[in-house]
Formats: C-alpha cells, sequence, structure tokens
C-alpha cells in the first residue's frame, strides 16, 4: 500500500534529519566490553538477564571463523528468540525510543528500531565491515495495513541485493523475496541512502538525534566506537 503524503513527508522529514546527524562516528570501529555490558545490565535491571550477556559473547567465538553471511544469521536468530517484540508506548510510556543493547537486552524486548540497533552493533563487533550493513526504514504491509518498521540490511558486497533482519520474521531472505518491504531510506554510522544515493553528514549541523543519541548512550555502557587505527584515511575497511 502507497504511503499517504503525510507519511511520505514525516519519513523524507526523519531522513533530512538523520542525514545531518550522523556525523561524528562515520568510520568508527565497534569493541564491545562484555564485563561492562554485564554490569550494566546486573545493576540497572536483573542479574539473571546477564546471563544472555554470556551467552551473547560465547555466541561471537562460535561465530569468528564462519562466513560473513552465517555471521548474520546467527545473530539474527540470537536476538530473534532471546528478546521479545513489544512496542515503545508499551515499554517505555513513549511513542518513539531508540534504546541501547543494553536496555533492549535487560528488559529483554524491544521493538523493531531496538533490533535492528543492537544487531548492527554487535555484527559491527562480530567483524562485519560497516559498507555491509545499513538499518533500514520501510513500509511493511501487516495485516492489511501499511505501516513503518525498521529491519537491517547485511550487504554480501556494498552495491548488492540486501539480505533482509527482521525483528517479526525468522527467515532471513534477499529483499527481493520480502514485497511486503517497501524501503524508504537506510543508514549506518557513515551516512544515509535514499534512492540508492548517499547523503554524507553535514558537518556544519552536527547535533544530536536518536541514532546520534543511542551511539553515544553506548559508550557508556560498554560498547565503544573508536576511530580505527588508520584513522587518517577516510575510506572504509575493505568488505569481508
Amino acid at each position: 500500500m502507497p504511503a499517504s503524503g503525510t507519511t511520505r513527508l514525516l519519513l523524507a522529514t526523519m531522513a533530512l534529519g538523520l542525514a545531518v546527524m550522523i556525523h561524528g562516528f562515520g568510520h568508527a570501529e565497534v569493541r564491545i566490553d562484555f564485563d561492562v555490558l554485564k554490569d550494566e545490565v546486573s545493576e540497572r535491571f536483573d542479574p539473571q538477564r546477564a546471563e544472555v550477556i554470556d551467552e551473547l559473547e560465547v555466541l561471537l567465538d562460535e561465530i569468528s571463523g564462519l562466513e560473513p553471511r552465517e555471521r548474520a544469521e546467527r545473530v539474527n536468530a540470537f536476538f530473534n528468540r532471546r528478546i521479545r517484540y513489544v512496542e515503545d508506548d508499551q515499554l517505555w510510556g513513549k511513542q518513539d525510543y531508540w534504546a541501547s543493547p543494553v536496555e533492549t537486552i535487560g528488559h529483554g524486548a524491544g521493538d523493531c528500531e531496538d533490533f535492528a540497533i543492537a544487531k548492527y552493533l554487535v555484527l559491527r563487533e562480530a567483524g562485519i565491515d560497516n559498507r555491509q550493513l545499513r538499518l533500514i526504514y520501510v513500509r511493511a504491509k501487516m495485516g492489511g495495513a501499511s505501516r513503518a518498521h525498521m529491519v537491517l540490511g547485511y550487504y554480501p558486497e556494498p552495491d548488492a541485493e540486501p539480505l533482509i533482519l527482521d525483528s517479526l520474521v525468522r527467515l532471513v531472505a534477499p529483499a527481493g523475496q520480502r514485497p511486503d518491504l517497501t524501503p524508504v531510506f537506510s543508514f549506518n554510522s557513515e551516512g544515509l541512502w535514499v534512492g540508492g544515493r548517499q547523503r554524507q553528514a553535514d558537518r556544519s549541523t552536527d547535533r544530536l538525534s536518536r541514532w546520534r543519541d543511542v551511539l553515544e548512550r553506548t559508550q557508556n555502557e560498554g560498547i565503544e566506537l573508536s576511530a580505527p587505527a588508520n584513522s587518517s584515511d577516510t575510506s572504509t575497511r575493505p568488505s569481508e
């Protein structure tokens, strides 16, 4: 179902907002301190939920030697199995809150953005190149209606058809096999893509957004985003 004019305007505004807020994390490497994550989950939520962090650490060890696609599939299955899907208004008492992985794991619940954010950061820690991952806003056909939804796209090559990692669908399938999803725009820590074209972040208007805010919060919770050793080189690392 096509999005209404109001919906298109809203999504376009959100896309523009993201485009000017992403700068600052462009080529950052992701490293997870599992001890800090466990402490955060134990202190702020339920100590038993810290067991999920242990499971995640074991998973990353197990998949370290697998092909990138297999790593993506295993991480997708992990979060879809261990996290319940709950809308923000029920979980946070507000319409749109982007949770950090600590908050998502601590609650054991989250909505589509929370799943996508957690999978993105964990897959970066698992060695998947930033160019191969994008959070994708889509219009999803659900129960005869069209609604905003977010998934994570894994690109075997930067310009290839992505595989869709969805919080509501167990199967990881190429985008062409998901006719229920209509892409609107996509982004990662480097920039934003609309209609297949990348729009780099505007350095002069750098300010907070939900995306930038959640990336900043993760750095206080055991997920470090740091410039790579060759930070003077603005190119991304080669794809795996």
